[in-house]
């Protein structure tokens, strides 16, 4: 009795006998009975059989394979991205660009394809659009002639983004006054700080870009000029007025500094211009001046200011301020904010 009742439950279990799939490590053969089990029970079994060969159990053997796929090819493309991207810097390296600039177009371009990926028309325009919604319409225009250059240098010349309009004001904003500037520079010669005295001073009578400033050296003071690459990759020549050389020299001499770079900080390194920044910032509030008008770039908007005050002669200040065109220059034709304001205050008496 017992022989034949074993018999026929081995019969009977013989029917519902699984398939054996075996499944080496890395290798997908499991994928081709996805389909023909997913709709019976024994897919299931078979997965969970073979779960350790395949790397771990996962309902969906198809689905798991795409993800691999997905994240392999996901990860090949970002491997040529930063392989291109390191080509465009060194491009860019190689030419008359600032160190600044490039790192600015750089960053971009990273930023660009860590959030958007695959460079096409609609996500150029969809970055667009995000920067056009939070930023200031010069660092929107800044953002995208990063991206331009990029496009110029991987032959994607079609694509090339336009620039949003800037509206021109009608008048210079926050510009250092001739009297504040007069003043500071007073303050800081009686209380003691010669070095930034000079660096006021040398700004304000040269129309040096605060970068372009630390490149002064003492051998500069005793020929009276520097002569810098400009953005274009032209030279141009900072000349450095008498009475500031004069002054300027007796000042070297008394720092027992003659060659060398002349605007140090206190480890005997070149100061930086977020240093120059952050000390104007403090001089400004130590002496009750507003602080949105003590800044490098301030300086360089007065010398061009007070220069066609006593000069009107456009096309040299261009020339002197490293313009490329005297379009740039124009706008130093303009009054102030404040000074509108006086000439209204002072003629409308109706």
């Amino acid at each position: 009795m017992f022989p034949s009742v074993f018999v026929l439950l081995s019969h009977v279990l013989s029917k519902f006998q699984l398939p054996s799939v075996v499944v080496e490590e890395g290798h997908t053969d499991i994928n081709k009975h996805c389909a023909g089990h997913r709709d019976s029970g024994t897919f299931y079994q078979v997965e969970r059989r073979n779960a350790a060969h395949a790397g771990g159990y996962n309902d969906n053997c198809c689905d798991r394979r795409t993800v691999t796929g997905n994240r392999s090819r996901k990860m090949h493309r970002q491997e040529h991205q930063y392989r291109v991207v390191t080509k465009f810097k060194n491009h860019l390296a190689r030419t008359n660009l600032a160190r600044n600039t490039i790192n600015s177009y750089v960053w971009t371009i990273e930023y660009f394809l860590n959030h958007y990926g695959e460079v096409n028309k609609r996500n150029l325009l969809a970055y667009k659009g995000y920067l056009v919604e939070n930023f200031k319409p010069q660092t929107v225009n800044l953002r995208l002639q990063g991206i331009n250059k990029y496009l110029e240098f991987t032959k994607q010349e079609k694509l090339k983004v336009k620039f949003v309009k800037v509206q021109q004001k009608n008048f210079l904003e926050n510009v250092i006054s001739d009297a504040d500037y007069k003043f500071l520079k007073a303050r800081l010669k009686t209380d003691g700080y010669d070095e930034w005295y000079f660096i006021v001073w040398f700004m304000a009578a040269t129309g040096a870009r605060v970068s372009e400033l630390l490149h002064i050296k003492a051998e500069h003071i005793g020929v009276g000029y520097l002569d810098l690459y400009s953005k274009g990759g032209k030279i141009r020549r900072l000349y450095i007025p008498k009475t500031l050389r004069t002054e300027a020299d007796k000042w070297l001499k008394g720092q027992g500094l003659t060659s060398g770079y002349i605007f140090l900080n206190r480890f005997g390194q070149r100061i930086t211009t977020r240093g120059i920044a952050s000390q104007l910032k403090h001089f400004a509030e130590k002496y009750g001046m507003n602080k949105e008008v003590v800044y490098p770039h301030s300086f360089r908007h007065r010398f061009a200011k007070n220069f066609l005050d006593r000069f009107n002669d456009l096309a040299l200040l261009a020339d002197l301020m490293g313009h490329e065109s005297i379009e740039t220059t124009r706008i130093y034709l303009r009054r102030t904010a404040s000074e509108q304001q006086k000439i209204v205050d002072k003629v409308v008496n109706w």
